[in-house]
């Protein structure tokens, strides 16, 4: 990084990093750089990275693990399964709509308030909300006169209504309506279903503070991805919380004149770019992760791609004979570079963790294979599975399961 050690004040002195000091900011300011703890996970540790993070997505897809266990996986190892939630019910983290639907730190919660008072991003939801004001009212006294946190289900049992919008959708779109407004709260129960209260009974008095204007909200939620990206284009800073550029724009400047974030320009990236002052460059990453779709290091695709050269895509949705590299496909990361991706699925009945695919990235080192072995079974005890399976399936299937079938012998 020919401009130094990033720190406070060097704003006026631009820097120029190479897209291998690019990586390696990147790598670290996510907190995957580092070795992983030894001993016992705890919840400080777990807080930690939920808070260093900012954001933890949510996501019901539940073939492997749940999506915000998986970015506590990569950066701590094995810990237990129910950190995430215990933080959520202690009043540590609270749900809102962030990136997407997510579990941040109770005291960000304010800083979304102006988020709250435009449309949903959903026009089904926005139409519901604007046609049928006397639904979401009438679901709303209903959840405040109940006393308790009511689920979509129960709300809809409770009830003795009539008419087009008060089926199956209805009142649970009213739900999500209120819940975006911030006029209810969320909170997961142990089946992973969301029940709404008034946010003065379900939430910690940090997640309830004033709200700032919307200019300092936005700076400060700024600020909170520029220093889990440790780099990033003004797109990616916004993203992070799903601003969007031309709004955050102003302000990411203000940012980068008051010495808030550092103007730089990156080895092969076309936008200008910002670093974050207290961003570390580390002289080498030697360390291994598998690494969720849902994880901030990999959420932002055009900048997965930018910093990696990986070009990924969620294949979820799209039919399985269309698939490329699979269903539920994690990127692997080893040391500052994506080397491979790998199809998982975990058999809980038959207490297997099922590599569907496996594929290298080109010039992926001959050790990505027992790297990436070593993980698997990491993996797999973690979430209480005693085998890992290859099946036959991509360029790196081969290898993998021969490095598989060793590092049994050391297990």
């Amino acid at each position: 990084m020919s401009a130094g050690a990033p720190r406070p004040g060097a704003a006026r002195a631009p820097a120029h990093l190479s897209a291998a000091e690019a990586r390696r900011i990147a790598v670290a300011a996510a907190g995957l750089a580092d070795p992983r703890p030894r001993g016992v996970v705890g919840l400080r540790r777990a807080r930690a990275v939920a808070e260093r993070l900012g954001v933890i997505q949510i996501d019901a897809v539940n073939v492997l693990a749940r999506a915000h266990e998986m970015p506590l996986f990569s950066r701590l190892g094995a810990h237990p399964p129910d950190a995430v939630a215990r933080l959520a019910a202690r009043g540590d983290l609270v749900e809102a709509w962030a990136h997407e639907a997510s579990l941040i730190p109770a005291a960000h919660r304010p800083l979304l308030e102006w988020r709250r008072r435009r449309p949903h991003p959903w026009r089904s939801l926005t139409r519901l909300a604007t046609e049928h004001p006397d639904l979401v009212e009438a679901v709303y006294a209903e959840v405040a006169a109940a006393g308790r946190p009511l689920t979509a289900g129960e709300l809809r049992e409770g009830t003795t209504r009539r008419g087009p919008w008060w089926g199956w959708d209805g009142p649970k779109q009213a739900l999500e309506v209120l819940f975006w407004q911030g006029r209810l709260a969320a909170r997961r129960r142990p089946d992973f279903g969301r029940e709404y209260g008034l946010p003065e009974r379900l939430l910690p008095p940090a997640a309830l503070g004033p709200a700032a204007p919307e200019p300092e909200a936005r700076r400060a939620l700024l600020e909170v991805a520029a220093r889990a990206l440790g780099v990033a284009t003004l797109r990616d800073l916004a993203d992070y919380h799903r601003q969007s550029a031309r709004e955050a724009h102003p302000v990411v400047e203000d940012m980068a004149s008051d010495g808030t974030l550092l103007r730089v320009a990156v080895q092969g990236w076309r936008e200008p770019a910002y670093l974050h002052p207290g961003a570390r460059l580390p002289a080498r990453v030697g360390r291994a992760a598998l690494v969720s779709p849902f994880d901030p290091l990999v959420w932002t695709r055009e900048r997965t791609e930018r910093i990696w050269g990986f070009r990924y895509r969620l294949e979820i949705y799209t039919p399985a004979h269309a698939r490329v590299h699979g269903y539920y496909v994690l990127p692997f990361l080893l040391g500052d570079r994506l080397v491979a991706r790998v199809d998982l699925k975990a058999d809980r009945p038959a207490r297997t963790l099922v590599v569907r695919t496996a594929w290298a990235e080109p010039g992926a080192p001959p050790r990505a294979a027992t790297s990436l072995a070593a993980e698997l079974w990491e993996l797999a005890r973690w979430r209480g599975l005693e085998t890992v399976r290859v099946e036959d399936h991509g360029d790196l299937a081969r290898p993998l399961r021969a490095a598989v079938d060793r590092a049994a012998g050391d297990t």
